[in-house]
């Protein structure tokens, strides 16, 4: 098991694509209790959030977050995981990741978003993204050191750090600190838990521009 480090940190960094709506149901209603009332009635008539409500429901009650600015984008980290999972969580569940400066930052979706491009063969596009930052004050499970078994870095396989993260999940953790494996120098987070997601306000908007590289160019908007 990794040590924990306690930390305070300012203005996390985390990007998604802008076509992701700030605001949704969560922000609305008054508290987490009524939550799963609000998402089976409009769930009825609504695929995506029946789908999830499913996932919610993976995630204990005690640990949902509404009736707070931004509680929807919190949430949506853990109720839409990406397939495949990320570096230290599955499909089943998904988890909030932040780099602990915007170049990191930069530099993660960069190299995820051109390996999806190349993959389609798209060597030409622009992609827009809204920045995310959030506060942190808790203990996390630390493996920026060195001597961290390497497979938990490993650049190109997720099945070993996988594997890590659900045990601490399960055993409790509220997540990882780690180094980046895109940004040489850089540090990240994985939060395990939506409630330790503070203060979270939009940072401003990025047009990555690829043109025919892997390197895009990066334009902030707003």
């Amino acid at each position: 098991m990794a040590p924990e480090t306690g930390v305070r940190l300012k203005k996390t960094s985390r990007l998604i694509p802008s076509r992701y709506p700030s605001r949704g149901i969560l922000d609305a209603i008054a508290a987490p209790e009524d939550l799963a009332l609000m998402f089976e009635l409009e769930g009825w008539s609504n695929d995506r959030i029946s789908a999830e409500l499913e996932v919610l429901h993976r995630v204990p009650r005690e640990e949902w977050v509404a009736g707070r600015p931004m509680a929807s984008v919190v949430m949506a980290a853990y109720c839409h995981p990406k397939p495949g999972g990320g570096r230290f969580n599955g499909s089943g569940r998904g988890a909030w990741y932040a780099a602990l400066s915007l170049e990191t930052a930069h530099a993660e979706v960069i190299y995820h978003r051109t390996r999806e491009l190349m993959e389609i063969g798209l060597r030409e596009t622009r992609l827009e993204m809204c920045l995310y930052h959030a506060d942190f004050e808790a203990a996390f499970h630390d493996i920026r050191a060195e001597g961290t078994p390497e497979a938990l870095h490993d650049p190109e396989s997720y099945r070993a750090s996988q594997a890590f993260g659900q045990e601490l999940l399960e055993a409790g953790s509220n997540g990882i600190l780690y180094r980046s494996v895109r940004h040489r120098g850089g540090e990240c987070l994985v939060c395990f838990r939506p409630r330790l997601v503070l203060n979270v306000r939009t940072g401003g908007y990025f047009e990555y521009r690829w043109r025919g590289g892997r390197r895009p160019d990066i334009r902030k908007l707003a």
